[in-house]
């Protein structure tokens, strides 16, 4: 197979192991930056340009978008799907979990249990809805934030209040979400993969760091997910539509809740801390989708 791994750089590790795993399988694997390419319509006849030139059949396309490009990026993808290349994630999947809010409400209304979030365009009624919440501490997000950038812990109302009134002076969407205090700082990634948990890593945020994301100091270990973790994690990947995806769960006293989930989940925390070859597991699940395709059976994205 030619695989096309949408990425803008070849060298970040995440991509480096797709293309690793894909050419130990045999197969052709072509680094792709998606901002790069240009789309032709044409009736009957979509192409797309690479750097300038025809980028040719591709079997297969694993998209691994930032969240700056999303709008560009998934017109790629679109344009490979109508070409009828398999895409390890659908554009339409990819959209929809970039956007939190609507997220939170796919999960919501597939019985997937989350914190509890406003999303309001009133700061003057802040400290209503804080007590609507539950009382400070609160944790406001940007809509748009991606690592935990644009995600702040007010402690008290006072300072929930002033950094409500500061993003909607920015005219920033944002969301207000009650605070899991029991969690520790502490949430799991669960890798999934073709409706499967295929790894999972349990990540700690640094001393004094109530955000755990690896890139703001975060550690991350091995763990194993209880059948609720597993279940909660699967139902969130198969809501979105994602045949790949990073879910990120804290635990609370009223079991599992979904924080968010990741259309492009890096590889190199889950990988180092499960000691799984997710990347092989992700190629091997994209030969069965082509192998399906090819048989003319029907194949789900």
């Amino acid at each position: 197979m030619r695989i096309a791994i949408l990425s803008r750089n070849p060298e970040l590790y995440s991509t480096s192991r797709l293309k690793q795993a894909a050419e130990a399988r045999g197969h052709e694997a072509l680094v792709v930056d998606h901002l790069r390419c240009s789309l032709i319509g044409e009736h009957q006849n979509p192409r797309i340009l690479f750097k300038g030139k025809d980028l040719g059949k591709v079997d297969a396309v694993i998209p691994r978008i930032g969240a700056s490009v999303t709008f560009y990026g998934t017109a790629v993808v679109r344009q490979f799907e109508m070409q009828g290349v398999f895409c390890a994630n659908s554009s339409i999947s990819i959209v929809r979990s970039r956007d939190k809010l609507r997220s939170l409400q796919i999960f919501s209304r597939h019985d997937i249990g989350i914190p509890k979030t406003i999303f309001t365009n009133h700061p003057k009624n802040v400290d209503e809805l804080i007590k609507e919440i539950g009382g400070a501490p609160v944790v406001i997000k940007l809509l748009e934030g991606t690592q935990g950038i644009g995600v702040v812990l007010a402690e008290t109302k006072k300072a929930a209040r002033s950094v409500v009134e500061a993003f909607h002076g920015l005219k920033a969407h944002m969301l207000i979400q009650e605070f899991i205090e029991e969690a520790g700082g502490a949430d799991i990634r669960a890798f999934v993969i073709n409706g499967q948990v295929v790894g999972a890593m349990k990540r700690q945020g640094a001393e004094g760091e109530f955000r755990s994301n690896l890139h703001r100091g975060g550690s991350a270990v091995k763990v194993r997910l209880t059948a609720a973790q597993r279940s909660i994690a699967v139902k969130a990947a198969k809501a979105m539509g994602l045949n790949v995806a990073g879910v990120d769960l804290i635990e609370s006293r009223r079991g599992p809740l979904v924080l968010e989930v990741n259309s492009s989940p890096g590889l190199e925390g889950i990988e180092k801390a499960s000691g799984k070859d997710i990347a092989a597991t992700l190629i091997k699940f994209i030969e069965s989708q082509v192998g399906k395709s090819r048989r003319g059976d029907k194949v789900g994205a």
